[in-house]
């Protein structure tokens, strides 16, 4: 099973404006979503979503180990952390 679904809700996109960004129809992205898309599908798919393609198949809990990404403690959506470190005078 994939994580393409996930992925797209994740990053507030619909399956429309993916399929868009590929150059096929929303039917046709929704039939290679549900597994019938080959490695070079996946690879545009992954693309377009600009996520690594391991990260199609892999568990939420596997990309958040492999990015060290910060969780949201409500909605279990990723986080954008930006630290600044400063030497205290």
């Amino acid at each position: 099973m994939n994580r393409i679904k996930d992925i797209i809700k994740e990053k507030g996109l619909t399956i429309n404006e993916v399929a868009d960004k590929l150059g096929i129809t929303r039917v046709t992205l929704s039939t290679q979503i549900n597994g019938t898309a080959n490695i070079s599908s996946y690879e545009k798919i992954a693309e377009a979503l600009e996520v690594p393609m391991w990260q199609l198949f892999a568990s939420p809990e596997e990309v958040r180990k492999e990015s060290g990404a910060s969780v949201c403690p409500y909605c279990g959506g990723l986080l954008d952390v930006e630290v600044n470190l400063r030497k205290k005078s």
